[in-house]
């Protein structure tokens, strides 16, 4: 039996009632999936070292609010629940009264904080376990990866079914591709709430998650490499390359951007770390995804498998270019401010502010922001000069971060032919 909530009567006649069930289906099992990485982890901390001594009671509220979300996503299956459904309406019901036992549970926890080490091991042990004895809990997660499989680009998978491939590389290629989907799928829920400008906090699950699924796909395709030893073959290339890139890209993620992620507060320090990790993961799985599609047809262009990515390239090589220019006039005038002159700094800054500047990641542009206002409001030369320094210095750092985004991979920078003339 098919994997699907709807019935192939509904789908004909497109009752929108149950698409909309479709549609909760895959977010409670986005969620519980989520819940189930997230439950796995012994430290969300920023250092190990601390895991002990500091309060897990945000660990907790976090697990609650997923299971409030989760009880209402089932609560809104069972009453739009019809007899073609994959889930019995008993096991939805069952599975109803788990998640709202939980939250109670878990409620009750929480009005001993602070929590420690301890009570966190003992609950999120004790509570995988409970969701785990549930059919509805591995049904419903189920569901969700299968809608995860087929989130590929139309584009693609049109190559696969009609291009002439090799019988050894379509075979690959179908175990791949679905491990790849998923996580992209993953990738633009946390999208979607990002747009929406919903509470972010609860996606640190999703990370969690994303985090498990691209270390299953990296184990996967080192399995591939080890079994074929062919630095001729293309997808032996290609994959050898992706595992390289991917791995960079989750060093920076996991290890940098969402370290602490747990503990913060502030609501634009939340929103710089999802958009950046987000940014990092979701550029980077398309890049590899792209560069899988040209095995099939090298003359495919990125954008037609993803539009954003032909959006986010001019976006990057404008903000690339602009910060090489705004970075040479800052070091030309902190090394001679009188040559340059407070008109081309002030110009250049103000043509940066007013255009590219908005293509950098939130966590960057405050800052950039900042310094531009200090230099602009500055006018003694002895009090500028050490800030242009700091401002330099700072600039050669971001253009740098701005240079390795995966989108830039193929573009190699080359300092524009219209040198400023300083």
């Amino acid at each position: 039996m098919e994997t699907t909530l709807i019935s192939d009567k509904a789908k004909q006649f497109g009752d929108s009632r149950l698409l909309s069930e479709q549609e909760t289906a895959f977010k409670l099992g986005l969620w519980l999936s989520g819940l189930d990485s997230f439950l796995r982890l012994q430290s969300h901390s920023s250092s190990r070292q601390d895991a002990v001594s500091r309060d897990w009671t945000r660990e907790f509220s976090l697990v609650n609010s997923v299971l409030l979300l989760c009880s209402k996503l089932n609560l809104q299956l069972l009453r739009n629940f019809n007899e073609d459904s994959y889930i019995g309406f008993n096991e939805l019901n069952d599975f109803s009264r788990e998640l709202i036992d939980a939250a109670l549970v878990n409620e009750a926890i929480l009005r001993g904080a602070p929590l420690r080490l301890g009570e966190w091991t003992a609950w999120s042990n004790f509570l995988a376990d409970r969701l785990k004895r549930n059919a509805a809990f591995h049904k419903i997660i189920e569901i969700a990866e299968k809608e995860g499989e087929k989130f590929l680009p139309e584009k693609l998978v049109w190559l696969i079914e009609n291009k002439p491939i090799p019988f050894d590389l379509e075979t690959d290629l179908r175990l791949l591709l679905p491990r790849f989907a998923k996580i992209l799928k993953w990738l633009d829920a946390i999208g979607e709430i990002l747009d929406k400008d919903e509470f972010l906090k609860p996606t640190v699950l999703l990370f969690a998650d994303i985090h498990e699924k691209t270390r299953e796909l990296m184990r996967f395709i080192n399995e591939y490499l080890l079994k074929h030893r062919s630095e001729d073959d293309e997808l032996f290339a290609a994959l050898d390359c992706a595992v390289y890139a991917i791995s960079i890209e989750l060093k920076k993620v996991y290890d940098y951007e969402l370290v602490g992620f747990a503990e913060s507060r502030e609501s634009p320090i939340i929103y710089a770390k999802v958009e950046t990790a987000h940014g990092l993961l979701n550029d980077s799985f398309q890049q590899t995804a792209v560069n899988i599609a040209r095995l099939i047809d090298p003359k495919i262009e990125a954008s037609e498998l993803f539009p954003n990515i032909d959006r986010k390239l001019k976006q990057s090589l404008k903000l690339r270019e602009d910060l090489w220019r705004v970075l040479q006039v800052v070091k030309a005038a902190e090394q001679n401010l009188e040559k340059v002159g407070l008109p081309k700094l002030h110009s250049t800054l103000d043509y940066f502010f007013d255009n590219s500047i908005r293509y950098l990641f939130y966590k960057d542009l405050e800052t950039t922001e900042r310094f531009i206002e200090e230099v602009m409001n500055t006018k003694e030369a002895r009090d500028l000069v050490p800030i242009l320094h700091r401002f330099g210095a700072y600039l050669e750092t971001l253009f740098e971060q701005v240079n390795m985004r995966a989108v830039l991979t193929n573009h190699p920078f080359v300092p524009p032919k219209d040198e400023l003339s300083l």
